[in-house]
């Protein structure tokens, strides 16, 4: 049931319903540039660095077999490859290819141009307390950075 214009939603419908916004923006600019969700996380995620599938599995709260699987399809479609962790002989970490770091490069930018969006109707001051307040949420849950912030991105060596 949707509040009359003017009241106020509790924190929990309103911090659902704006996952359930974020969430959809995501999945259409994945959509448009031909990956899955998950191909797309997995890729933002993959912006900042290597990883290894234990820490890739912890990141994306995903078991092990369906991030095999996601690892797979990605690889398979050549936007990630696996590559000898330095520090441990048995085990791999998972890299951007140049032809996924161009594509997350787009999707990364159209994503957070999109995402940018959701909140154009709050003042300047507005958009800083709801980052302010958000960031606080995330940080005091722990949540890992599946995001780069944007702006990072583009000076970022891979």
């Amino acid at each position: 049931m949707v509040k009359a214009t003017g009241e106020h939603m509790g924190v929990v419908s309103a911090l659902v319903r704006a996952s359930f916004l974020v969430s959809a923006v995501y999945a259409e600019s994945a959509r448009e540039y031909g990956i899955t969700s998950q191909q797309g996380q997995l890729l933002c995620v993959l912006m900042a660095q290597p990883y290894g599938m234990s820490e890739l599995g912890g990141i994306l709260h995903l078991a092990k077999s369906s991030l095999t699987e996601l690892v797979d399809r990605s690889a398979q479609r050549g936007l990630v490859r696996r590559e000898p962790d330095p520090r441990d002989g048995r085990a791999v970490r998972v890299a951007l290819t140049e032809q996924g770091s161009e594509l997350v490069e787009s999707f990364y930018t159209e994503t957070c141009r999109r995402i940018d969006e959701l909140p154009s109707g709050l003042a300047a001051d507005e958009r800083v307390a709801l980052a302010g307040l958000l960031g606080r949420v995330v940080e005091d849950n722990q949540v890992p950075q599946v995001f780069m912030e944007p702006g990072d991105a583009a000076s970022h060596n891979r």
